[in-house]
């Protein structure tokens, strides 16, 4: 069968194996059918060789971790040939952690976890993949175009969780959200914040293109001045682009009693002039709080699927800039900047 495949740390070793094996019964039982798989940053990175690993005794990674799929067999009765399934991206690591033991995996304090296309596990960029059935997520028939968001939106789903977890610490009545970046992950950050009814504003640099259509489609606001020009005191503020301008900027705008939530990730190595003193005393004096959010738990994919079911689901397809045909796989991978969301289409 076909895979997508990379030599974990050589730069540019991406290729489509042509004969690679068919997936190992030890995968899991479930037996799926390719549909789709999304494309991310993260494939990028481990494209350019930055990271990556193999599972143990094999030299290439196949990569893809943003399935979508049909269930081929089920010999578990759990699901149904036929079945939309999605599956869940990190296992937890096998001592197991505290966290891990619980199933909260996204949470991992060892770092000995694995993940599909990542870390030590085959992703799903191939014709046919495996999946225990914990791991299996079942998805509406109407996610059948745009399944492959569920992964994004499990990560999502995980912020708004924490998010409202930590604003029981008080008397909490959250009104205004604000949102850095218009890229997948602020789209649906944005997305599940209108379902929660709350004012939704959304930044981004860009002022063409689809992104300012596709945020006040939600009936949120679309801004595209810096986060500090901004005339407004978010109670929550989910940061999304990882530019450490923008991140400490969104420490600096959220009001009193505030919640910052980073999912972006910076490169590093940048220096920036700061009033670190200030920032401080900020938090401190007005009770807010900074947390970094990344990954999800079996939980987060469900609620994030109940999410993309009750969406608009020709506002879900507009994300999808790109559906590349295995044919032309190479082009999927192809960063042009002017896209939202890239699928490799397994079906053409």
């Amino acid at each position: 069968m076909r895979a997508v495949t990379v030599s974990p740390g050589v730069p540019e070793s991406l290729r489509l194996v042509e004969d690679w094996p068919e997936p190992a019964p030890e995968e899991g039982a479930i037996l799926v059918e390719a549909l789709a798989v999304g494309i991310c940053g993260t494939d990028q990175e481990i494209i350019a060789g930055h990271y990556g690993e193999a599972p143990p005794g094999q030299e290439r990674l196949v990569i893809g971790h943003e399935s979508l799929g049909r269930v081929l067999e089920d010999p578990t009765g759990a699901l149904q040939p036929g079945d939309l399934v999605a599956g869940v991206v990190r296992h937890p690591d096998p001592v197991p952690c505290p966290n891990c033991a619980v199933g909260q995996w996204d949470m991992c304090r060892n770092g000995r976890y694995t993940e599909h296309g990542i870390k030590g596990l085959s992703g799903f960029a191939r014709d046919r993949w495996r999946v225990q059935q914990k791991f299996a997520v079942r998805l509406d028939p109407v996610l059948a175009p745009v399944g492959m968001l569920l992964e994004p939106a499990s990560v999502v789903a995980k912020a708004w969780d924490h998010i409202e977890r930590i604003g029981t610490r008080a008397e909490w009545n959250p009104q205004t959200v604000l949102v850095t970046g218009a890229g997948p992950i602020g789209l649906l950050a944005a997305l599940l914040a209108t379902q929660r009814g709350l004012t939704v504003h959304v930044l981004d640099r860009n002022t063409t293109g689809p992104k300012p259509d596709l945020v006040r489609a939600l009936g949120a606001t679309y801004h595209s001045v810096p986060v500090h020009e901004l005339d407004m005191e978010p109670d929550v503020v989910v940061e999304c682009t990882g530019a450490p301008v923008v991140v400490l900027d969104a420490m600096c705008k959220v009001g009193p009693t505030g919640i910052v939530c980073l999912t972006g990730v910076s490169s590093g190595g940048r220096t920036i002039d700061f009033d670190a003193g200030a920032l401080n005393r900020a938090l401190v004096l007005e009770n807010n709080v900074v947390f970094g959010s990344v990954n999800a738990n079996r939980r987060h994919w469900d609620q994030a699927a109940h999410a993309l079911a009750q969406a608009d689901q020709a506002w879900l397809n507009s994300l999808i800039t790109r559906r590349v045909p295995m044919s032309h796989f190479a082009m999927a991978y192809e960063h042009t900047g002017e896209d939202i969301k890239v699928v490799l289409d397994f079906t053409s």
